[in-house]
């Protein structure tokens, strides 16, 4: 298993399989693997620039595919939070003081953590177990074959709550830890995740929208499209108290040129948003699934649920996979966003790019795999690291190398290098694509490295 703590893994464009990259910082140039040859590295060390002039115009053209897919997991966050405080926190600590079935509980987690390829159990592992427990004794209460059945199934019932509380709590003090941080320093961070979003958000007029997806409960994503000036499409409807739809139409926004008839044509800077695993503004009110007015960075979640009318807790909360009381909400709304996720990849001339999602989750995993069956699809992986080996581990064992692309490695992957040198310019602007293109055909010039975008926070 390749040590992704010490090396870059990369593999684009023609490339049979990946190579390992040691970044030399005192020569300030990336070294080849000694027993790895390519042939456009054939002295085995390269700089910054040369790999620019690789990685850059491979995903340029893999952004421009006919569908674009993006799935943003806890790395985007841990990234922006780091640059910002100097300090990151996830917020899936497995620590839960339970005291019903705690062992049987904790071994089931470990378990289950254990299938996707996770050494240790998180928090999402022990709100999945602990509701599996509460739905079999909440069978067995009338039955009288466990003894003390309605007070254990009480006293489990409130320390899920618990949970659940300080869990959405740790989540709320991240993005507060984001919105309160030194004012240069956040300015910085945002600048970055402006760069980063616009660079895949800048999509020609006859390409389908970029599909934007994620597994994080924090708002870091919207706060960044608030700031880009983009606009996130989902399934919500409404303003004072958006309520999600199952009955999804193909909602889009369209203009009219002035002095040009014919059809309507795509506004720019539209995303289609989906967040597969809820967020910390979601609560569930009398069966339907609603969005909260929670500002970003708020310390605290409690006096935005105790809004009038609301009559919602920290149970209402929709964090996956916080399940309610019956089959049909413990379903909903989560089906219908990985319906939207599956339909959206599984087609032809489609192309997934991950960025710090580390493949943990089975269900997310298996329509990733499934769309790869496509011969005309392709999965690019973008991450920091692969202190697991899950990554190396689907690379291996889909047995679809060819339409796989790797970039991983802090010197590769990193919020700052990506935004600077690997990701493309976020411009649709054709003037500027078509000087660019001439420029390098004149002259051969080498593409500048992508100038910072200033944003007032």
């Amino acid at each position: 298993m390749v040590d992704s703590k010490s090396k870059n893994i990369l593999k684009v464009r023609d490339d049979f399989d990946y190579i390992e990259l040691v970044w030399k910082k005192d020569e300030k140039h990336f070294l080849l693997d000694s027993e790895q040859k390519v042939n456009w590295c054939p002295d085995g060390f390269c700089m910054k620039n040369e790999l620019r002039s690789r990685i850059e115009p491979w995903l340029t053209s893999l952004f421009q595919s006919e569908h674009l897919s993006l799935l943003i997991g806890s790395g985007l966050s841990t990234a922006i939070q780091y640059d910002a405080c100097g300090s990151a926190n996830n917020g899936m600590d497995s620590s839960f003081p339970v005291t019903v079935f705690s062992d049987q509980i904790k071994k089931a987690a470990k378990e289950s953590a254990e299938r996707t390829g996770r050494k240790e159990k998180n928090i999402e592992d022990i709100i999945r177990v602990t509701n599996e427990v509460i739905r079999g004794l909440s069978i067995l209460e009338e039955s009288g074959e466990i003894e003390d059945c309605s007070l254990k199934l009480k006293t489990l019932r409130t320390e899920l709550e618990s949970v659940i509380t300080d869990f959405s709590e740790n989540i709320s003090q991240i993005e507060a830890s984001i919105a309160t941080a030194d004012s240069e320093k956040r300015e910085s961070a945002f600048n970055k995740l402006v760069m980063f979003l616009m660079s895949f958000a800048s999509r020609t007029g006859t390409r389908d929208r970029l599909n934007l997806f994620t597994t994080n409960y924090d708002r870091l994503i919207e706060a960044g499209a608030d700031v880009a000036g983009l606009r996130l499409i989902d399934r919500f409807v409404g303003v004072l108290s958006p309520i999600f739809r199952s009955s999804r139409m193909d909602v889009d926004m369209h203009y009219n040129p002035p002095g040009i008839r014919g059809e309507p044509r795509y506004l720019e800077g539209v995303v289609r948003f989906t967040k597969l695993h809820g967020s910390l503004d979601w609560v569930n009110i009398k069966g339907d699934i609603r969005r909260i007015g929670l500002p970003f960075g708020a310390k605290s979640i409690k006096p935005f649920l105790e809004t009038a009318g609301l009559s919602a807790d920290y149970a209402s909360l929709m964090i996956y996979p916080n399940s309610a009381k019956d089959r049909e909400t413990a379903e909903y709304p989560y089906v219908e966003l990985f319906r939207d996720f599956a339909a959206a990849l599984c087609q032809p001339n489609s192309t997934l790019v991950t960025y710090g999602y580390s493949f943990g989750d089975d269900h997310i995993n298996r329509v990733i795999r499934d769309m790869l069956t496509i011969p005309s699809t392709h999965l690019v992986v973008i991450n920091y690291g692969d202190s697991s080996g899950r990554i190396m581990d689907k690379y291996e064992t889909w047995g679809r190398k060819s339409q796989m692309s790797l970039i991983i490695g802090k010197e590769l992957a990193q919020i700052d290098e990506l935004v600077n040198y690997y990701l493309p310019k976020p411009s649709i602007d054709r003037a500027s694509i078509r000087m660019a293109d001439i420029l390098n055909q004149r002259f051969n010039q080498e593409p500048k490295v992508n100038e910072q975008v200033e944003v007032d926070l």
